[in-house]
C-alpha cells in the first residue's frame, strides 16, 4: 500500500536523491541537470510550497509539491510537480500522488491545477495526466532543450478540482 503524507525535514535526503536522479537526466524537467542539493531544498522545501512524499514498504519512493500557480489574482489555481524514483516506476506511485494531489488542492481551496511545463516527449506522464482528467490547453513549440533530442515542445495542462 502506498502511503502519501506531508514531508518532514528529515525526509529531505530521500527527496534530494529522487530529485537528483530525475533532474540530472535532462529529459523531463527544466531544472538545471547540475542542480545542487541547496537548489533542491529551495525549490522543494520552501515555506511557499506544500511538499508530500509517497512511501511504499517504509521507503520514500516519490515526492510532489503543490503551490499557487501565480500570486494574487491567479492564486486560486494550483501548480504541482511530481517525481518518482527511477527504480520505482510502474508501481502506481505517480498515479497515487496525482490522485491525492487533486484532493489536496481542493482541500486547500484551489479551484484547478495547471501544469505549466509538461515535456511533450514525457509520454508516460502525459498519459497519466490525461487519465486523471487533465487536458492539454496549450503547446509551446521547442520550449525545452531535451538533453538527447534537442528542442522539443512543452504542453500546458489543466484540470478543475
Amino acid at each position: 500500500m502506498i502511503k502519501i503524507r506531508k514531508a518532514k525535514e528529515t525526509d529531505f535526503e530521500d527527496i534530494w536523491d529522487i530529485f537528483h536522479q530525475i533532474v540530472k537526466r535532462g529529459d523531463t524537467f527544466a531544472f538545471d541537470p547540475e542542480a545542487r542539493k541547496e537548489d533542491c531544498r529551495t525549490l522543494w522545501m520552501s515555506s511557499s510550497v506544500h511538499t508530500y512524499v509517497a512511501e511504499f514498504q517504509n521507503k520514500i519512493l516519490g515526492t510532489y509539491i503543490l503551490r499557487k500557480n501565480q500570486p494574487g489574482l491567479g492564486a486560486h489555481v494550483a501548480n504541482a510537480a511530481y517525481m518518482v524514483h527511477p527504480e520505482a516506476r510502474w508501481q502506481g506511485i505517480g498515479k497515487a500522488m496525482g490522485s491525492q494531489s487533486i484532493k489536496q488542492a481542493k482541500k486547500q481551496g484551489f479551484s484547478a491545477i495547471q501544469f505549466n511545463f509538461v515535456v511533450s516527449t514525457n509520454i508516460v506522464a502525459i498519459q497519466l495526466w490525461l487519465k486523471l482528467g487533465f487536458k492539454i490547453v496549450g503547446t509551446v513549440p521547442k520550449a525545452f532543450n531535451h538533453q538527447k533530442l534537442g528542442f522539443v515542445d512543452i504542453y500546458i495542462m489543466h484540470r478543475f478540482v
